[in-house]
């Protein structure tokens, strides 16, 4: 089992740290991992991507050109990656600010609200960890035990006290996560 897993959006959505925390729970897993993060010099606000992958054997390069999963954050990434999910792949995507969705009839695609859930649980930063949530219900490559543990790896201690609203916003991912219904336009 190899998943090949790129995070996309702009700086600031917690792109990187939903990588990282990824790739700590597949190491808990004894999992073979690559967390290779990509980011323009901007940081907030400008795009940032990271690549994942997990798998049960050595991986021969951390350089992916399509994935078996695009978790995707803004329209620019969408733009960039919807091409790169290998057929038969998967798009997640959060729906906020997207003003084309995703076309292909060839890739399973869900949307998820987390801009808007966040801004419900008033709580803007648990926005990643909904995304991460929904992720999560769709592809069952790690277990939560897991990822709460790499939650608490990599969120610095003087943040530890979020772990619980985190660990609800993950639920809530899972809860709030939409199959769209594409057309065969074939």
């Amino acid at each position: 089992m190899t998943e090949e897993i790129i995070i996309a959006g702009f700086g600031g959505q917690g792109v990187l740290s939903m990588g990282k925390i990824m790739a700590y729970s597949g190491i808990m897993q004894d999992m073979e991992v690559s967390w290779m993060p990509s980011y323009g010099p901007e940081m907030r606000g400008g795009t940032a991507n990271v690549m994942v992958i997990l798998s049960d054997e050595r991986i021969s390069s951390p350089i992916l050109r399509s994935f078996d999963t695009a978790i995707i954050l803004n329209q620019q990434s969408l733009d960039k990656f919807e091409q790169a999910v290998k057929p038969g792949g998967t798009l997640i995507y959060d729906g906020n600010g997207i003003t084309r969705h995703p076309e292909r009839t060839d890739i399973d695609i869900y949307r998820i609200d987390a801009t808007e859930e966040a801004t419900k649980m008033e709580s803007s930063k648990t926005f990643n960890m909904i995304v991460l949530g929904g992720y999560l219900k769709i592809k069952s490559v790690l277990k939560m035990e897991n990822v709460l543990t790499g939650l608490k790896k990599s969120l610095p201690e003087r943040y530890h006290h979020l772990i619980p609203m985190n660990k609800k916003a993950l639920s809530r991912g899972m809860e709030i996560i939409q199959k769209t219904m594409q057309e065969n336009h074939s």
